[in-house]
This record gives C-alpha cells, structure tokens and sequence, in this order.
C-alpha cells in the first residue's frame, strides 16, 4: 500500500498533524518507537498540567493527548498507527516516494513528516555517588498520589521542576526545591507562585552526597545539598527525590538520514521542509530562526507541513482547504 504521507512520532504534534493529514483527505500512516500514543508528554508527565494550550485555562497532559487521539478517530478509515516500530532507514526512490523500513516491516509512502520531538531520551542525572541503588529517586512522576502525606525533595530550575512543586505542595507533607542557581529558567507567573507557596527553597544549591537507609531497603533517608559560594552544607530529610534535570536525547538513525541539523535538530524552511525535497518536520525536532519550543508552536506548524506534504505527493492539487466547520458538517 502507499500512503500519502507517513507522520514519524507520535507526540501531541505528530497526533495533530495526522489529524490535519486527515482533514486534507490524505491517507496518513504514523509511527512511534512508544508503546503508546503521547510521546514524551504522556510518557514523562501524564500529570502535569499545561497552560498554554489555546481555549484550556490548564489541561492535563494525558488528557490533551486522549482528547488530541479522539480528534484523529474522526479519521480512522484513512489513518494506520503503528506503534512500538523505530523507523531505522529511509530511502528515496527514483519516482520521489519513499521506503521506510521499521524493526518490524516496510512502508510506502509518497512524502514524510518527522515529529520526533527531541528523539531517544534519558534523564540526566543527579551526579552524586549511590544514586543508582535510591529506589525513591525518581526521574519521572507518573501519579502524584503516591507523594501524598511526604516529604519531597525537587531538584532543577526549569518549568517541569517548578510545576511540579506547585502541584505537590497541597498534596504532601513538604516540598523543598533545590536549584544551583538564583535565578529560576521557568516561567515569571510559575516562579510568582513559587514564591508566594509554602515550598522550601535553596538557591543557589547542588546536591553532594545521599544518605542511604540502614535497614537494606535502598532508600536515601536524606539529601546533603552545598552551597555554591559558602560551601555551607544542609542535610534533608526525605522520603521522595525527584530530580529534573532534564534529558539528554538522541536523534538516532535520524540522523542518518542527510538531513541538515543544527544543534541536534533538523533545518527547515518556510513550509516545513527539510534539505530533501518530500521530507517535512514539525514540532521541537526541527529549528528555524526565531522558533519556539512550546507545543503550541508545533500545533502550528503542523498544518503548514501537510500542505506542503500533499502539494510534494500531488503537484496538481489545489493549497485550498476546507474549514473545519464545513467538512465536518457534511458528515451529519
């Protein structure tokens, strides 16, 4: 079978721009190395909450993507998913198609779209000795019950770390936020928050070793943090670390591909398009002057590139689209 465009990833940008796939009645294949639909998002921090997605006051990840997942149901007779499939090679036929060929099978298609996000990922760690026999050392928070009634020690500075202090803080015993620097990366309205909460916070402070307990559980009872100028050292006690330090990813056979990159991430133009001519991207895997990377950012993108991708597939096609309103209200 050829499909008309093949959307690779699927994070809440490649789910979007599978949808739009489908609003320009195209045949849409999508693919993901996950065993669930989401990416990063669903797979990092189902329970976080998101600002600044357009008409949601806030959102829950998982619910973004379940809701994103039921948009794309309204185009389930033209759109295969396949997950738990790394796409490892692409070639260009000589008629301006493609072969993709995954671990598990190969593919036809007319034209692609890469939403990978930031690709392959792995938290980067905390960096003090022990910390791989912590078991309540956590890298990702998957249900914030389970910190109810606790003491919580977060280490970063970024937006996921002070999020994550915000949501905790009603929910258990103590919140303490360690970050190395004064200044917090997140957002000015989050770290007005931050400071206006009961959150314990120490700046400028890095962790220096973890005490772990004496009764063979592997857990750390408690976190040594330093001071980065004073070198004045305070002991925590903890009953939960959770560290957000960020990830550290990988492009994988992506970049591979002779695609040009720029600091990890692929190159596009205007339209979305990569150096090869039929290749698209869209989300945080690619980068132009002035981007950012919010996902609503990638919601944008997401129907210029299908644009793009069916006038590649079909030259004779008209850039025209329908409304949404319009389309939808003839399926009534």
């Amino acid at each position: 079978m050829m499909y008309d465009v093949t959307v690779i990833g699927a994070g809440p940008v490649g789910i979007f721009t599978a949808f739009y796939g489908g609003m320009r009645e195209m045949n849409v294949l999508i693919v993901d190395a996950l065993e669930a639909m989401g990416g990063q998002l669903a797979a990092l921090y189902p329970d976080k909450y998101i600002y600044d997605v357009a008409g949601f006051p806030k959102v829950k990840a998982q619910e973004l993507i379940d809701n994103l997942t039921s948009q794309l149901d309204a185009f389930q007779d033209t759109t295969t998913i396949r997950l738990k499939e790394q796409v490892s090679e692409l070639v260009k036929e000589a008629d301006g198609t493609f072969t993709i060929t995954t671990n598990v099978a190969t593919y036809q298609t007319r034209s692609i779209i890469i939403t990978a996000g930031n690709g392959a990922f792995k938290p980067r760690p905390l960096g003090v000795e022990n910390e791989e026999f912590a078991t309540n050392l956590h890298y990702f928070v998957r249900d914030l019950t389970v910190f109810a009634n606790r003491n919580v020690i977060i280490f970063g500075g970024g937006d996921s770390a002070v999020d994550w202090a915000l949501m905790l803080e009603p929910i258990a015993k103590s919140v303490s936020l360690i970050h190395r620097r004064d200044e917090f990366r997140a957002h000015e309205h989050s770290v007005a928050k931050l400071k206006a909460s009961k959150v314990n916070v120490y700046t400028p402070f890095v962790p220096s070793s973890l005490t772990l307990s004496d009764d063979n559980d592997g857990k750390a009872d408690a976190v040594t943090i330093t001071h980065v100028t004073t070198k004045e050292a305070i002991t925590i006690p903890a009953d939960d670390i959770i560290v957000n330090y960020g990830f550290v990813s990988n492009l994988g056979p992506i970049s591979s591909w002779g695609l040009e990159l720029e600091k990890n991430q692929l190159v596009v133009d205007s339209l979305q398009a990569t150096t090869t001519p039929g290749i698209f991207a869209c989300g945080d895997i690619c980068t132009y002057p002035g981007r950012h990377k919010l996902i609503i950012t990638g919601f944008g993108e997401a129907p210029i590139a299908i644009a793009a991708a069916k006038k590649y597939a079909y030259p004779d096609s008209s850039n025209a689209h329908a409304h949404s309103t319009s389309m939808f209200e003839k399926k009534k």
